[in-house]
């Protein structure tokens, strides 16, 4: 659903009272956390944002304040939502001049605190798409801090287009897809200096 404005918490709630009521537009669900589905493109993308507890405490906390979604050019509403299973929210993004709203569901959420596969601890979730969004597919955002303790961002995604526009430009989706991820690695990496500790 596109607009030439941003849309008002009215249409977003309005917007995301129907959609609570749908299922996933997409048959693979939580096929993110280690699948490759077929017929999809599979992005996954990982930046190191910091080292030790402190700042994967930090990052943790980034995540669950939705901060890797990097302003004006997308945000996430109604905000405030927590990270919880079966928790809807409408993702905005604002490309070329239009608002597009796009629905989503959080499928799962992760926080591990045994060490496993070379890491001491994750945290992050992924939300699945709806019909009233332009893709189908999944995301899932998270927060490794590994053995070494180094902490880093993980994005991992399979999407395809789902409308006809999207299909038309998808070169330019794709385009638009890598800028986010670009974005949104940048966006978690000035979250954890900002809500890290201070270093002299």
């Amino acid at each position: 659903m596109w607009h030439l404005s941003r849309p008002s918490p009215e249409t977003v709630a309005t917007f995301l009272a129907h959609q609570r009521t749908l299922p996933q537009s997409y048959a693979e669900v939580g096929a993110s956390l280690d699948g490759s589905p077929a017929g999809y493109d599979l992005d996954h993308n990982r930046v190191q944002v910091g080292s030790g507890e402190r700042d994967f405490v930090a990052a943790c906390a980034a995540i669950r304040a939705w901060r890797m979604f990097p302003a004006p050019s997308t945000a996430i509403e109604p905000r405030g939502v927590p990270i919880e299973k079966d928790q809807c929210v409408a993702m905005l993004a604002h490309t070329f001049g239009v608002w597009w709203l796009n629905a989503c569901r959080i499928v799962y959420v992760l926080d591990e605190h045994e060490p496993r596969d070379g890491r001491q601890r994750r945290f992050g979730f992924a939300y699945g798409t709806l019909p009233g969004h332009v893709e189908r597919g999944e995301e899932r955002f998270s927060i490794e801090w590994r053995a070494d303790d180094s902490v880093w961002y993980d994005i991992r995604a399979f999407s395809r287009p789902r409308y006809w526009p999207v299909r038309l430009g998808y070169p330019i989706a794709r385009a638009l897809q890598r800028r986010f991820v670009r974005d949104s690695k940048a966006a978690m990496q000035h979250a954890v200096r900002e809500l890290g500790p201070r270093r002299s």
